[in-house]
């Protein structure tokens, strides 16, 4: 594993693809210890822009969703090693987009019909993103799908998380973080896209704020390290942006963890409709932006609890 930066390498936006596969060309080779610049595209692969209106996510093609810049092929990767990825900086453009996609989404049989949120932020400052004249989210920025190559021959889709990495939506791998990805193809044949200027954990209406931005990183190599999953790191606190005037939660409790995280969002849901005069999509769009879902409890059978927390600092 090498210490020492090598040549700052650039991959363009137009280098990406829609699927895993580990017999597609690489956009570059590079050595372990490796600085790039990804261009990431927003989730929808352009689709959506700044002059969109709810119309066009009904019109989405989801064979153009989810695109992902790469793939970088790094020398000396063998499957059983881990790809170690600094996540360095992120440059976010300013524009970005929250909807609601029918068919999509935790609570999408409540949610049928289209929603579109456009957002506009200053890059520089990422100052909190104005969602209304009601709220105003602190941003985040981070990759929602990092990954590298399966073993497995053939196209797989971009849209399920996998052991390799792909579509983790973790929004706290963010700048700082290290993330460490099983390798099971030669190169390892990394990729990263689906960047994101705010989300909250869970994502629960199935889009953060889908915003593309050129992200900054290191690859390094750490042999034979045998992982079976991803695992990451964190430079520090992962909820400064959000703690400062504390939460209000619901919760729900049952037997069933997917059950009680939907009962959890809809409670909030009410909640905020009732308490701040919101639109139902709208209260869950902003949930999906910035709220956590966490599992409270998962020992005291038969009942489990899931609790979602909504961060008051946006109403501030």
């Amino acid at each position: 594993m090498s210490s020492k930066p090598h040549h700052h390498h650039t991959i363009h936006g137009a280098h990406h693809h829609f699927g895993w596969d580990r017999s597609i060309p690489p956009a570059a080779t590079i050595a372990p210890g490796t600085t790039l610049e990804f261009d990431c595209l927003d989730a929808s692969g352009g689709q959506l822009s700044a002059s969109s209106t709810v119309a066009d996510v009904a019109a989405l093609d989801f064979g153009k969703v989810n695109p992902v810049t790469g793939p970088v092929f790094v020398d000396g990767a063998q499957p059983g090693d881990a790809l170690k990825i600094t996540l360095d900086h992120y440059a976010p453009s300013g524009f970005g987009w929250t909807a609601n996609i029918p068919g999509f989404g935790l609570l999408a049989d409540q949610f049928k019909d289209p929603a579109l949120h456009l957002w506009r932020y200053e890059p520089d400052t990422l100052a909190p993103a104005l969602f209304s004249t009601l709220a105003k989210v602190p941003l985040k920025p981070f990759a929602g799908t990092i990954g590298v190559a399966l073993a497995e021959p053939g196209r797989h889709s971009v849209v399920p998380p996998r052991r390799v990495g792909g579509n983790l939506d973790i929004r706290d791998l963010a700048a700082g973080a290290t993330l460490y990805l099983p390798v099971e193809v030669a190169g390892a044949l990394f990729s990263i896209g689906d960047t994101h200027a705010a989300q909250g954990d869970g994502e629960v209406c199935g889009t953060a704020i889908e915003s593309p931005m050129k992200v900054t990183l290191r690859l390094d190599l750490v042999k034979g390290a045998n992982l079976k999953m991803p695992r990451f790191t964190t430079p520090g606190p992962v909820a400064r942006h959000l703690d400062g005037k504390g939460y209000e939660v619901t919760t729900g409790v049952g037997p069933d963890l997917m059950e009680g995280a939907r009962v959890a969002v809809s409670e909030m849901i009410e909640l905020l409709c009732r308490t701040r005069n919101m639109a139902p999509v709208d209260a869950y769009m902003l949930c999906s932006v910035c709220g956590d879902l966490r599992i409270s409890e998962i020992v005291d059978q038969p009942n489990w609890v899931v609790s979602f927390y909504f961060p008051r600092i946006v109403f501030e």
